[in-house]
């Protein structure tokens, strides 16, 4: 077989790879998440406006990026780890129908924004596999063509980890290129949850952070859908990335702490709402939320006005505590 065929069939047998290696995570599903995330912002709030960044467009409000977590193929009701009668049938039926979205969304998309779903796919295996991931390993994946284009690609790839999983690419040794994942908050299982197969739900529990924050510290329940819903994440409605969502933000992270889900008082019929649990206070805080919401409507966090001046109050005080809690500790030792 010639050369250049050769290098072809291993290259495509490290994209197959990558790909199968990254359980719960379809290409197409890669495909519509890397494109979400690429070149959206997140679903606009109420009375929420931001300044404008020198040089950026301007933006009235904070814009959605309901499109790729939306765009997804995944059959509704269908998990890849399901074996009931009728799964594989419904999914045989399916599939077909799902391809044709996808080649369109290739068709119209550069070859750099297709890269970078594959690579999308491979972070997320090798962080749930806790391996480093250095330089050499990703540029297996990309044609050479398009390899000097690596930095814009990985840029792309990491941008969709952060803004859809909650999970930041770090670069540890710049000698060797290795990098490591570093989760935005210490959920359990890799971010997963619950135990098994899943993708991190540490990017929903920002976004809900966010919500909360923007509403004066306590968002109801009728907030957080509005806002969910414009992502196309609904109640009772299996998500590609997380799961059943009302389960999960009433449920799991209220049992881990992270959410607090009470009823609102007097009211009735019952109403409910939400708040920053302790473990979202002890993991994060309003700056790096902000932070967080600033990254993806790629603008500054001083842009949130109001919000950024509670922000920095939060942070004199939390800077207070710590140096009061170092004085008594010290002062014990003595």
């Amino acid at each position: 077989m010639p050369r250049g065929q050769k290098s072809k069939l291993r290259t495509r047998e490290r994209r197959h790879q990558a790909q199968s290696g990254t359980q719960g995570l379809t290409g197409a599903q890669a495909t519509a998440a890397e494109e979400e995330a690429a070149s959206s912002s997140c679903p606009s709030l109420p009375g929420v406006t931001t300044r404008r960044k020198p040089g950026a467009k301007s933006r009235s409000t904070l814009k959605s990026p309901q499109r790729a977590l939306a765009t997804t193929t995944q059959p509704a009701g269908v998990s890849p780890a399901r074996s009931n009668k009728g799964a594989k049938g419904q999914m045989k039926k399916k599939h077909s129908s799902s391809q044709a979205p996808v080649s369109a969304v290739r068709s119209r998309k550069g070859p750099l924004r297709r890269i970078a779903s594959v690579l999308v796919q491979f972070l997320v295996h090798m962080y749930k596999m806790k391996k480093p991931v250095r330089k050499a390993h990703m540029l297996k994946l990309i044609d050479k063509k398009y390899q000097n284009r690596f930095p814009e690609i990985l840029r792309r790839a990491s941008f969709s980890m952060e803004m859809l999983f909650g999970v930041d690419l770090k670069e540890v040794d710049r000698t060797k290129h290795t990098y490591t994942f570093v989760s935005k908050m210490a959920l359990p299982n890799d971010g997963t949850v619950s135990r098994g197969s899943g993708l991190p739900k540490t990017g929903i529990l920002m976004y809900i952070l966010g919500v909360i924050l923007m509403k004066g510290n306590c968002a109801t329940e009728e907030n957080i859908w509005e806002f969910l819903n414009k992502m196309r994440v609904y109640a009772g409605k299996r998500h590609f990335i997380f799961g059943e969502p009302k389960k999960l933000i009433t449920q799991d992270l209220v049992k881990l702490k992270y959410l607090e889900y009470r009823q609102v008082a007097n009211s009735d019929p019952a109403r409910y709402e939400f708040l920053w649990g302790p473990r979202a206070h002890a993991e994060t805080s309003k700056m790096k939320v902000l932070e967080f919401l600033a990254k993806v409507n790629h603008t500054v966090p001083s842009a949130f006005q109001s919000w950024y001046e509670e922000a920095l109050k939060d942070e004199e005080e939390r800077a207070q505590a710590s140096g009061c809690s170092s004085v008594l500790s010290s002062s014990s030792h003595t």
